[in-house]
């Protein structure tokens, strides 16, 4: 997921657009979402503040039995504030995942990861086949959005469709501003 994040981050970078990479708190065996960083040295972990204050979003969770992670589903479960105030509507979207095998379920956790950015009046951009990529991977990506078949590195082909994305949300973010 961390090496999806980075191309896409790249695709929007080269559109002279800011991204920033955030995560989503992991949660305990008790159900409850664990806020404490003590320990965790990875990217921040997403507040209220990022969604409101960002341009456009793209929205990752590894793949779960065709599903997003539990603890992405939380944090957007715990995002009504922002979905009462509207502070995502028009917005452009996107979504990416990963899994550990082919035919792992990528496309539906893809598909079940745009539900909360639709209830939140996002608007949802994919990745269109005039990226020619989709047409030769062997690996990971799809029109709905970046995904990677688990292994070391991710494909060329995985690279090139994430960049796509990032440059069309870019796009149609500016467009959209």
């Amino acid at each position: 997921m961390e090496k999806l994040a980075e191309q896409l981050r790249l695709g929007v970078e080269s559109e002279a657009m800011e991204a920033r990479v955030r995560t989503v708190p992991t949660i305990n065996r008790l159900g409850k979402s664990s806020l404490v960083e003590d320990s965790y040295d990875g990217p921040l972990h997403c507040k209220e503040s990022d969604l409101t204050e960002c341009s456009g979003l793209l929205v990752g969770s590894p793949t779960r039995f065709g599903n997003m992670a539990a603890e992405l589903k939380y944090f957007f479960d715990s995002t009504a504030d922002v979905w009462l105030s509207g502070g995502l509507i028009g917005k452009p979207a996107g979504v990416f995942t990963s899994s550990s095998s082919f035919h792992g379920g990528q496309e539906s956790t893809l598909l079940s990861m745009m539900i909360p950015l639709l209830h939140h009046g996002m608007i949802l951009c994919g990745v269109p086949y005039s990226e020619t990529a989709l047409n030769k991977t062997k690996h990971g990506g799809t029109p709905y959005g970046s995904s990677h078949v688990e292994s070391d590195e991710l494909s060329p082909e995985e690279r090139q469709i994430c960049r796509t994305q990032g440059r069309n949300i870019a796009r149609l973010t500016k467009k959209l501003m």
